[in-house]
């Protein structure tokens, strides 16, 4: 089993205190003879729509030197759990987690991320480690 993210506890919680059940830590994904998993698999029941809401988030500490280097890898990893849970699991929305500085850094301050947002890449969990809060989801 891969080791877990320096802010694996952290997300969890914060899914739970937004109301949602986690439902498997990890999530499997079995693809082609291999064991795979995304980080936490959470459901949340819809009061207005009497249907529930599943997810998957992978979690990423972006601490690595190079905060692109980190993107590139958690994007090809994002992109390859989306399109195997599409295959496995096509109800479930897969979000990737990542702190608000490296958001800020990547996606703000220089925009370098911007064009992953704008051509429907990814959707991200937005969360600030000091002040333990969601501070955004983006859809």
């Amino acid at each position: 089993m891969p080791a877990k993210d320096l802010y694996h506890q952290l997300v969890k919680q914060l899914l739970i205190d937004d109301g949602w059940t986690i439902t498997h830590d990890p999530f499997p994904l079995q693809w082609a003879r291999r064991n795979l998993s995304i980080d936490l698999g959470a459901e949340k029941l819809i009061a207005a729509q009497k249907a529930e809401s599943k997810i998957a988030v992978e979690i990423k500490s972006f601490l690595r030197e190079s905060r692109v280097a980190d993107l590139q890898q958690a994007l090809g990893q994002y992109i390859l759990y989306n399109d195997i849970l599409k295959q496995i699991d096509p109800d479930r929305i897969l979000y990737l987690a990542m702190p608000l500085a490296a958001y800020s850094d990547l996606f703000e301050k220089d925009q370098f991320g911007k064009i992953l947002l704008e051509n429907d890449r990814l959707k991200l969990i937005i969360f600030d480690s000091q002040n333990q809060e969601v501070t955004q989801w983006i859809l």
